[in-house]
């Protein structure tokens, strides 16, 4: 199969971050979930100002998120999913070579993501 343009652009940006292959794949399998969870919402009929007023934000919050503007954390996309009586599933697979760098800039993000929802839940109380 001939390189299009998003492969040279992949391959140059490996070329200063090797891991930027595995970043794009990762990007990839969000939308695809992301995607997943809009077709469903209008399977069910639901209009994303309802779905929005369930997840507690705003329907141009549900609109950015539907269209790939932002990277949601995890509680985020599990909400999306519960507010039209979903839920994801979980399963862990081999990953594929990664390097330590990528490894850690996740596990940071998680414990920030984790100490964000601990400080929150702390002022609801």
């Amino acid at each position: 199969m001939a390189k299009d343009f998003l492969d040279e652009v992949i391959e140059e940006r490996a070329k200063k971050n090797p891991d930027f292959p595995e970043m794009v794949e990762a990007a990839f399998r969000a939308r695809v979930l992301l995607r997943s969870l809009a077709d469903r919402r209008r399977e069910l009929g639901l209009s994303q100002t309802a779905v929005a007023a369930r997840m507690g934000t705003s329907q141009s919050a549900l609109a950015r998120l539907e269209g790939g503007e932002a990277d949601p954390r995890i509680t985020t996309v599990q909400r999306y999913a519960l507010a039209m009586g979903e839920e994801l599933a979980h399963r862990r697979v081999a990953a594929r070579k990664v390097s330590r760098s990528v490894r850690a800039k996740a596990g940071s993000i998680l414990l920030e993501d984790a100490s964000s929802e601990l400080r929150r839940a702390d002022t609801r109380a």
